[in-house]
C-alpha cells in the first residue's frame, strides 16, 4: 500500500477516534461513545488472552504431561526388563528364575496397560513389581487424533508381541538348561542378544515420543507466556492511548476554537502591517465551523502566495514562451478562464503576434485579423487601459461579436508603452459566467497575475534583443559564428539520429576587396547585404547561411543526401553570377567561389569539415575562381585539423 495511503487512512482513524470532522455539538454527544469504545476493546482482549492461555493450559495438563508420563513408565519397564534379563541370564537358581520370568511378564503386562490407556483414554493406576505396593494414580486423555501419538502406539504395540516371543524363546532356552543342567552360554547368550535389541528399539521409540511431547509441552507453554507478555503490553498500551486521547481531546475541544481564531487575528494585523509571511497557513484540524473558516481564509492567503510564488518561477523560465505558457496554464487552470488569448506587440510597434496559443486558425481568433498587421486598430493596445463590453457594449469594433460572448482586454504595460494585450472571453450561456460576480473575481486573479508578470516579460524581451544582437551580423542580419558555434552541438546530435548528411558551402566574394576601394565602403556593404540576400533565397528556410567573415559566407544544409551539396553551391554560384549590384555609378557585376563539403562523409569532426570546405574555397580561388569544387582528399596537405 503506497505511504500517501497509509497516512491518509491513518488520518481519517484519528480524526474519527477524537470526532475532529464533526459539528462542535456533536463531539461532546459522542465523547461517551469513544470511551465506551477503549472499554470494549480492553475487554476483548483479556478474553481473547485468556480464552487462548486456558486452551493451551488444558491442553498442558489433561493431555502433555499424563501423555508424557506414561512414555517414561514405559521406558522404565523396558529399561527394568533388560535388568531382568541380565539377571535371569547369570541365575542357576530355578526358582529365582521362575521369579524374574513372572516379573517380565507383568512389566510386559504394565506396558501393555499403559498402552492401552494411551489409546482410549481413563484412569492409569502404576504398581511397583517388586513390593506390589500402589506407586500413583492419575487420568490422562486418548492420543486419537494424535498422528504422533497413534504412530507411537501402532508401533509399540507390534513390538510388544515381539518382545513377548522373543522373552518366551530366551526363557524357554533358559529354563530347559537349568532343567537339564546344561551350560549351552552360546545359544543363551544368542537369544539374549536378539531380546535386548528389540527392548533397544521399544527404548528409543518411548524416548522419541517422550522427546516430541516435552516440544509441545514446551510450545505450548512458551505460547502461553507471549499471550501473557503481549496481553499485557496491549492493555498497558491501550490504557495509555485512551488515557493519551481523553487528555488530548480535552485539551483540544478548549484550543480548536481559540488557537485558530488567534491565528486569523494575527494574520489580519500582519497583512494590515505589511509584515506577513504568505507561504505560512492557518493548521487546520477539523472540519467543523472553526475549520470552515480557517479553510477560507488560508485560501484568500493561498491566493496571494501563489501570484508570488508565480512570479519567482517564470523569472527563473529560459524563454518568453515559457512565460506566455505559464501564464495562459494560470488563466486557464488556476482561473478557470477557458477562452483566451494572449498577445505580444511588435518591438517597432506595428504588430501583434499571438503568443498563447502561438497559431490561430480563424474561427480560434476573437478579432479581426487586420490588428495582426496594425496593431493601432486594437483599442486595449491604443488606449493602454482594460477595454470590456460588460461595461460598454460593442466598444471595440475590431472584436468579432458572437452571440452571448463578452470580452475583457486587459494591455501589458511594458516600457512606457503597450507591450502586449491579454483578451479574455466568456460565454454567458455558460452557467459558471451567468453570475456577474463570479466573472469578476476571475478578471480581477487575471489583472493580477498579468500585473505580477509584466516586469519579467521586459526583462526577458531586453534580453532577447541583447541576445540578438550579439548572435547575428548587424549588417546582414545572417547570424554570426558566435551563433554557430553554440547550436553546433545539437544540430550534430540530431543529424546523426536521423541518419542524415550536413552540407557545408563555404563562399567567398571575388575581389571584393577591389568594391571598396574603387566604390568605398557604403557600396561594399550594400554588395554584402544584397549576397547575403541572394544566398538565402538559394537554399532552403531550414538552412543555415553564416556570415563566417568579412565577405566569406558559410551555408550549413541540414538532413541532404550524398552529392546534393554540389548542386546548392552552383544555384548559389548561378544566383551571383546573374546578378545585379547597383552602386553610385551604376551597376556592378559579381562573382563568387565556393568550397563544398560534406559531414561525416568526409570526416567524422563538425569543425574539421568546414575547414575541408575552407581548402576546397582555396583551391577554386587558385584554379580561376567563379567555380564551386568538392573537396577531395588529395587537397588536404597540411596538418591534420
Amino acid at each position: 500500500m503506497p505511504e500517501n495511503n497509509i497516512k491518509d487512512i491513518s488520518n481519517r482513524f484519528i480524526n474519527f477516534i477524537t470526532f475532529v470532522d464533526l459539528p462542535i455539538k456533536k463531539k461532546f454527544r459522542l465523547f461517551s461513545v469513544g470511551v465506551l469504545f477503549w472499554f470494549v476493546m480492553l475487554f476483548a482482549v483479556t478474553m481473547a488472552a485468556l480464552i487462548t492461555v486456558d486452551q493451551k493450559t488444558d491442553n498442558i495438563v489433561r493431555n502433555l504431561i499424563p501423555q508424557d508420563r506414561l512414555a517414561q513408565k514405559i521406558a522404565r519397564n523396558i529399561q527394568s526388563l533388560n535388568l531382568d534379563a541380565l539377571e535371569l541370564s547369570r541365575t542357576s537358581d530355578l526358582r529365582s528364575a521362575l521369579r524374574r520370568v513372572e516379573t517380565s511378564k507383568a512389566r510386559i503386562e504394565d506396558i501393555n496397560v499403559f498402552l492401552s490407556a494411551l489409546e482410549a483414554g481413563g484412569k492409569v493406576n502404576d504398581y511397583s513389581r517388586e513390593t506390589g505396593k500402589l506407586l500413583e494414580t492419575f487420568s490422562t486423555s486418548s492420543v486419537k487424533g494424535d498422528l504422533a501419538g497413534e504412530k507411537y502406539i501402532r508401533e509399540m504395540t507390534a513390538l510388544q508381541g515381539t518382545l513377548v516371543r522373543k522373552l518366551q524363546a530366551f526363557v524357554d532356552l533358559k529354563m530347559g538348561n537349568l532343567h537339564d543342567n546344561l551350560r549351552d552360554n552360546g545359544r543363551l547368550d544368542a537369544k539374549l542378544k536378539e531380546y535386548q535389541q528389540t527392548l533397544t528399539e521399544a527404548l528409543t521409540l518411548s524416548n522419541d515420543y517422550s522427546t516430541s511431547t516435552s516440544l509441545l509441552y514446551a510450545k505450548n507453554a512458551e505460547t502461553i507466556n507471549s499471550t501473557v507478555n503481549y496481553t499485557s503490553s496491549t492493555v498497558a498500551v491501550v490504557l495509555v492511548i485512551a488515557l493519551l486521547l481523553l487528555g488530548i481531546f480535552t485539551i483540544w475541544i478548549s484550543r480548536s476554537i481559540a488557537n485558530p481564531v488567534n491565528s486569523i487575528i494575527e494574520q489580519i494585523h500582519s497583512l494590515g502591517t505589511g509584515d506577513v509571511d504568505l507561504s505560512k497557513k492557518i493548521a487546520i484540524h477539523s472540519k467543523d465551523e472553526i475549520g470552515i473558516l480557517s479553510a477560507e481564509f488560508n485560501g484568500l492567503m493561498e491566493s496571494i502566495h501563489g501570484m508570488t510564488t508565480f512570479k519567482k518561477v517564470i523569472e527563473e523560465d529560459d524563454t518568453l514562451e515559457d512565460v506566455y505558457s505559464r501564464l495562459g496554464n494560470v488563466l486557464r487552470e488556476q482561473i478557470g478562464i477557458d477562452e483566451f488569448l494572449i498577445y505580444e506587440i511588435s518591438t517597432n510597434q506595428n504588430k501583434m503576434n499571438p503568443v498563447y496559443p502561438l497559431v490561430l486558425s480563424d474561427s480560434e481568433s476573437f478579432c479581426s485579423p487586420d490588428i495582426l498587421d496594425s496593431s493601432e486598430l486594437c483599442k486595449a493596445k491604443k488606449t493602454g487601459h482594460a477595454i470590456s463590453s460588460m461595461v460598454y457594449p460593442h466598444i471595440c469594433k475590431q472584436f468579432q461579436i458572437e452571440q452571448g460572448k463578452e470580452h475583457f482586454c486587459i494591455p501589458m504595460i511594458i516600457g512606457g508603452g503597450t507591450g502586449g494585450v491579454v483578451q479574455l472571453v466568456f460565454d454567458k450561456a455558460d452557467p459558471r459566467y451567468r453570475d456577474q460576480h463570479a466573472i469578476d473575481r476571475k478578471v480581477f486573479k487575471a489583472r493580477q497575475y498579468v500585473k505580477e508578470s509584466l516586469s519579467v516579460i521586459e526583462a526577458k524581451r531586453l534580453m532577447n534583443t541583447l541576445r540578438d544582437s550579439a548572435l547575428k551580423d548587424s549588417l546582414t542580419g545572417l547570424y554570426n559564428r558566435r551563433f554557430l558555434q553554440e547550436c553546433t552541438e545539437n544540430m550534430v546530435a540530431g543529424v546523426m539520429r536521423r541518419g542524415k548528411n550536413i552540407g557545408l558551402i563555404m563562399c567567398d566574394l571575388d575581389y571584393f576587396k577591389q568594391v571598396n576601394d574603387v566604390y568605398g565602403h557604403n557600396a561594399g556593404d550594400a554588395v554584402l547585404k544584397e549576397t547575403s540576400a541572394l544566398i538565402k533565397s538559394s537554399v532552403r528556410s531550414s538552412d543555415l547561411v553564416i556570415r563566417f567573415g568579412g565577405e566569406e559566407f558559410l551555408v550549413v544544409l541540414l538532413d541532404t543526401n550524398k552529392d546534393e551539396t554540389m548542386k546548392v553551391a552552383e544555384k548559389i554560384r548561378e544566383s551571383i553570377q546573374n546578378a545585379k549590384f547597383k552602386v553610385q555609378d551604376g551597376v556592378l557585376k559579381k562573382t563568387i567561389s565556393l568550397g563544398v563539403s560534406e559531414f561525416p562523409i568526409d570526416t567524422q569532426l563538425f569543425w574539421q569539415s568546414i575547414k575541408y570546405a575552407d581548402v576546397a574555397l582555396y583551391k577554386a580561388k587558385e584554379t580561376g575562381r567563379n567555380k564551386a569544387i568538392r573537396f577531395s582528399e588529395e587537397m588536404w596537405t597540411g596538418e591534420q585539423f
